[in-house]
């Protein structure tokens, strides 16, 4: 697979489940995947995993889908942009959007990444929003193509910075 995107232009789009992709847009939706599914047996195992800043493939993604996210769920998207900060593993933040965005959502970005992924419930994480779209739109974030799906239920925990 990786030949086979290597060989394309930058902006040869492929069709996809949702909206067509970039072979970067498709090798980062391959990535946010296999750590969605990893994360998935880190759960059932009842262990942790250490988070890396690879995971800004993943909250990119999740930034990136925004108005489609909210076009799943049949509802209009915000015209303005958000502004997100997210706090890499590293400590690094990384944002997006720009300063001045009337909405903005912010945290850990391993948070912001269960969440996008559907791995975690939004109450047992320490994402916030400001502003009404982003407050809607952590409740219906998405990384992936294909319906928005039910969610996970709550631990019933104690918001938490990371799962390292």
């Amino acid at each position: 697979m990786a030949a086979s995107l290597r060989e394309l232009t930058p902006v040869a789009k492929l069709p996809w489940f949702g909206p067509p992709m970039s072979a970067t847009s498709i090798a980062t939706a391959r990535i946010m995947e296999t750590w969605a599914h990893g994360q998935d047996i880190v759960d059932d195992l009842g262990m942790s995993r250490p988070a890396t800043d690879r995971l800004r493939h993943v909250a990119h993604l999740a930034v990136r889908a925004r108005k489609y996210a909210f076009t799943l769920n049949g509802l209009a998207s915000p015209a303005d942009e958000f502004r997100v900060e997210l706090q890499g593993p590293s400590g690094e933040l990384w944002v997006w959007g720009p300063a001045d965005a009337v909405d903005g959502v912010s945290g850990p970005a391993e948070g912001f990444c269960l969440l996008a992924t559907q791995r975690h419930h939004r109450v047992d994480l320490a994402v916030s929003a400001d502003g009404p779209n982003a407050d809607k739109w952590l409740d219906i974030v998405q990384a992936f193509a294909g319906p928005p799906g039910q969610g996970r239920q709550s631990r019933g925990a104690k918001p938490v910075e990371s799962i390292s």
